[in-house]
């Protein structure tokens, strides 16, 4: 396929939802109008595709320069998203009530063939971007947009969404300062970053945290009590301590609401629970916990995830006008580059031990459970 020989493209959103999504989505769209494109939008990753029946406009709608006018501000997606909707592995209800995973990524490939799509936009963390690359391996020319709040897809420096969930976490940190003192209390807060913990560290760093909990390293409890008990003797009678949902103890596991099912993955929570009562039991203090957990996804993106949700979409767009294809949208200071997606797919950035920032936090005299 020739550039000029783009006419349509398609985008979608699919995984959790993160601030700076329609932002994106309002970058590809004029981006590809100003080239004299036709742009449409499936709806709810794939599903609008593969479940037609189910919107009332059409399970993928045309996207006009009127769809996507003062989107760009807000929260959340006009696509709609899911996380239970991988064509590959799509979970099917079979004749002897068992449920069992199809591929149904043809029918995918079909329909952009059946309506004359040259191209796809697909915006999502590495679920999403892993499903993109194999759409690339069976023909269909595809562009990734690397989208989480978690920061943790490899081979960019930054995530649209990570921002906002880190400028959102280190506000609530900021007010839960002058409670914890005025009570002498523990605060646990819980935040999200089920397998890398740069929400965490970041936000703990900002907010002045005294203990950061993540899952890049295992934690033992008596080291976070000591700390405590030593900003006691100091006469810091209380301490804020961040966890991450995926960190866990070096002697225990993870703590999962829902384990894994056929078409989604296990659900983590509730590790702020129970260090809090393992504290309130070492220290003897009043511990308090706080989950924040999807109010860092929602509100409106801050102006660094609007100018990089802006930038991958329009380089995006220009990446299928170069020719690209099989290829992820990376920031790389100062400009954006084009990643293939078989760097990517199935790759996750854990916060790097040896990084600045994590030496930072130490250097600072945070706690880090080790």
């Amino acid at each position: 396929m020739t550039t000029a020989s783009i006419r349509r493209i398609a985008i979608c959103t699919g995984g959790g939802d993160a601030p700076g999504l329609n932002a994106v989505i309002r970058s590809v769209v004029i981006a590809a109008i100003n080239r004299g494109w036709e742009c449409y939008g499936i709806r709810d990753g794939f599903n609008g595709i593969l479940f037609p029946e189910r919107y009332v406009e059409g399970g993928v709608i045309r996207l006009t320069r009127e769809k996507v006018r003062g989107i760009g501000h807000l929260g959340g997606t006009m696509l709609g998203t899911t996380n239970k909707g991988n064509p590959l592995h799509f979970p099917t209800h079979m004749p002897d009530g068992s449920v069992r995973e199809i591929d149904r990524s043809g029918e995918i490939l079909e329909y952009f063939a059946k309506k004359e799509l040259d191209a796809l936009v697909s915006v999502g963390g590495d679920g999403s971007l892993t499903i993109a690359h194999a759409l690339h391996q069976k023909g269909l020319r595809v562009v990734g947009v690397p989208k989480t709040i978690d920061n943790d897809l490899d081979k960019t420096i930054s995530t649209f969404g990570f921002d906002t969930a880190v400028t959102f976490a280190t506000e609530c940190l900021d007010r839960l300062h002058s409670t914890a003192e005025s009570h002498q209390r523990v605060m646990v807060v819980e935040v999200m970053g089920r397998y890398a913990g740069w929400i965490a560290l970041h936000s703990g760093i900002a907010g002045n945290a005294h203990a950061v909990l993540m899952p890049e390293i295992p934690f033992d409890l008596e080291q976070v009590a000591n700390h405590i008990h030593a900003r006691d003797a100091a006469g810091h009678l209380y301490s804020i301590v961040v966890a991450a949902e995926g960190a866990a103890p070096r002697d225990g596991h993870i703590e999962v609401q829902a384990p894994a099912e056929v078409g989604h993955a296990e659900r983590l929570g509730g590790i702020g629970e129970r260090v809090a009562k393992a504290l309130q039991q070492r220290t003897g203090k009043d511990v308090r916990v706080v989950v924040l957990g999807h109010l860092l996804r929602g509100g409106s993106p801050t102006a660094f995830d609007r100018l990089s949700a802006m930038r991958f979409g329009a380089a995006a767009v220009r990446g299928l006008e170069q020719g690209h294809s099989g290829v992820m949208v990376s920031l790389a200071f100062p400009n954006v580059q084009y990643i293939p997606l078989a760097e990517v797919a199935g790759r996750m950035k854990a916060v790097p031990l040896d990084g600045d920032t994590l030496q930072t936090a130490r250097d600072l005299g945070i706690c880090l459970g080790d």
